[in-house]
C-alpha cells in the first residue's frame, strides 16, 4: 500500500526551500508563539502577541514586555540583564552629593 504524505503545517508555505532543519525550527517557534498563554494579572489564557516582545491580555487589557516568542522571559536572560542594569547604575552612585565635579581644562589657547 502507498505511504501517505505528511500534512503540511504552517511551514508548508515554504515548500521544499530552506531545508528541513530550518523549517522545523520555524515550526517550533511558531507553535510556541501562537500557543495560549496565561496573563500574569488575571490568570486568564488570553494573552496575544502584539509585536516582538510586547504581549497583551485580551481579557483585562494588561500590556507587558516578555520574550520575542514567549511571554515569559527565561531565567538565563534575566541573569544577563541584571548585571547590565547594575553596571548602568554604578556611575550615578560614584558621584557624591556634597562634592562638585572637577572641570577638565579645555585644549584652548
Amino acid at each position: 500500500m502507498a505511504r501517505r504524505t505528511k500534512k503540511a503545517s504552517s511551514v508548508g508555505r515554504f515548500g521544499p526551500r530552506y531545508g528541513v532543519k530550518i523549517r522545523r525550527r520555524i515550526l517550533e517557534v511558531e507553535r510556541v508563539r501562537k500557543a495560549p498563554s496565561t496573563c500574569p494579572q488575571c490568570q486568564g489564557p488570553n494573552v496575544r502577541r502584539e509585536s516582538s516582545g510586547i504581549w497583551r491580555c485580551r481579557r483585562c487589557g494588561l500590556t507587558f514586555a516578555g520574550g520575542a516568542y514567549k511571554p515569559v522571559v527565561t531565567t538565563s536572560v534575566k541573569r544577563e540583564v541584571a548585571p547590565a542594569a547594575e553596571v548602568a547604575a554604578e556611575p550615578e552612585e560614584l558621584e557624591k552629593p556634597g562634592r562638585k565635579a572637577e572641570k577638565k581644562p579645555t585644549g584652548g589657547a
